[in-house]
């Protein structure tokens, strides 16, 4: 990881800092590019001891900076909060995020299902690379300045090791992120500061998370962390083909985590929601009953399951598990019974992993509190982006994606603010 030299405290006055970003993940590094490219002399406040630490976790698994399908169906991803991103998704799209990051080196392809990565497939030799710019363009950095909100003055007040710290910036930008993951940074901490300034937030939420299932003992111990694979996953009218992993007081993977915000919704409104899973969803109901028909001799039912229905011991305990929530013997089912379980298993969700484990977070600053250059209304020269932001969306690169373009958005939006004081040195 890059560290700089001037990760200190900083006492800066307002001729010395046009900008301040607070926060150095992906929306706000892009903020303090935009306006270090337009002029205005930048300082980027972070509370931890380095920049992109969550960005760095994301590019573990190769680094899914953004998706290829086009552009209005990429859009329908964010599903309400779609039309109060789509000017700053548009004017900084997938392409511009794939030339971006070609500009740094790391030149992206595009994979078996649509998504995107660089090359490299992680995130460190992009990250590097951008610091490396970052400083070259003038770009300053204040690490473990932990934002507490403004003095009387207006000035943005920091607690850092060596005490209480004040800085005068003519913009700012809140790029704070929400509050999955804590230990990376982004701790919501900062709901409390905007919400008594009489900024409208919606409560931050598990986005992309698992869900709690009250297993057996029996399963529990038996198949904590073993993947349901080649399964479909149904709540609603929507269903999502893929994996998921059982864990010890639940369910999570992808498969759940794009159906997560309608199942989330249902359970705060019920208690608890019934996802389905079709175990073997290539083969219609009579197909399957047909196979079931035959004699199972002196093999085990488990055994039986697996030769005729092709399912793995973990997809055989979840029958079980379903026939004991519903008080029947699997065994004493039909072939038509059981090939109609098989393919719609139910599965009772009682709530949500908690928000430190989910991938992102839902809620924040509400959307119209902002304006059309993602300036907070109550706040003028304040601009917020990333997931500050009420809006949430799937995994697949529209999470990174959104986060870069609300970041362009508010670092041109800061530049447009500062603009009178930019020419006026010229």
């Amino acid at each position: 990881m890059t560290t700089f030299p001037w990760a200190g405290t900083l006492h800066m006055s307002a001729s010395k800092n046009d900008a301040a970003v607070i926060g150095a993940g992906p929306a706000g590094l892009i903020a303090a590019e935009v306006l270090a490219e337009g002029g205005a002399s930048v300082t980027v406040f972070d509370a931890m001891p380095s920049a992109g630490r969550k960005f760095l976790m994301a590019g573990r698994g190769g680094l899914n900076l953004t998706h290829s399908e086009p552009l209005e169906q990429f859009l329908a991803r964010y599903r309400e909060a779609a039309p109060a991103l789509e000017a700053a998704i548009t004017a900084f799209p997938p392409t511009a995020l794939r030339d971006w990051s070609e500009k740094l080196g790391q030149p992206t392809f595009v994979g078996s299902s649509g998504r995107v990565f660089p090359q490299a497939f992680k995130a460190s030799p992009l990250l590097r690379a951008w610091l490396r710019r970052l400083d070259a363009s003038g770009v300053r950095f204040a690490f473990r300045h932990r934002w507490c909100g403004w003095d009387e003055a207006g000035r943005l007040k920091f607690r850092t090791p060596q005490g209480d710290n004040v800085v005068e910036a003519r913009a700012t930008v809140l790029a704070l992120g929400g509050a999955s993951w804590p230990r990376l940074g982004s701790d919501g901490s900062w709901t409390e500061t905007l919400a008594a300034k009489g900024v409208a937030l919606s409560p931050l939420r598990p986005a992309n998370c698992g869900f709690t299932v009250a297993w057996s003992e029996v399963f529990r111990d038996r198949f904590e962390g073993q993947p349901l694979k080649g399964a479909a996953w149904s709540f609603g009218s929507r269903t999502i083909r893929g994996e998921a992993i059982v864990t010890r007081n639940g369910i999570e993977g992808g498969s759940i985590y794009a159906l997560s915000a309608d199942l989330r919704e249902a359970i705060a409104r019920s208690g608890e929601a019934i996802l389905h899973v079709a175990l073997r969803p290539d083969l219609e109901t009579k197909v399957l009953a047909s196979r079931l028909d035959s004699p199972r001799g002196k093999q085990s039912f488990s055994n039986f399951l697996r030769k005729a229905a092709q399912l793995s011991p973990v997809a055989t305990g979840l029958l079980q598990e379903a026939a004991f929530a519903s008080g029947v013997s699997l065994a004493s089912l039909s072939p038509q019974g059981l090939a109609a379980l098989i393919n719609a298993v139910p599965i009772k969700l009682t709530g949500t992993a908690p928000i430190a484990r989910a991938i992102s977070s839902a809620g924040g600053i509400a959307l119209a509190e902002l304006d059309a250059h993602f300036m907070i209304r109550r706040l003028p020269g304040v601009f917020a982006a990333g997931e500050m932001l009420d809006w949430e969306a799937p995994t697949g690169g529209y999470l990174l994606q959104a986060c870069f373009a609300t970041g362009v958005a508010a670092g041109r939006g800061a530049l447009n603010w500062l603009s009178p004081s930019l020419r006026s040195r010229q």
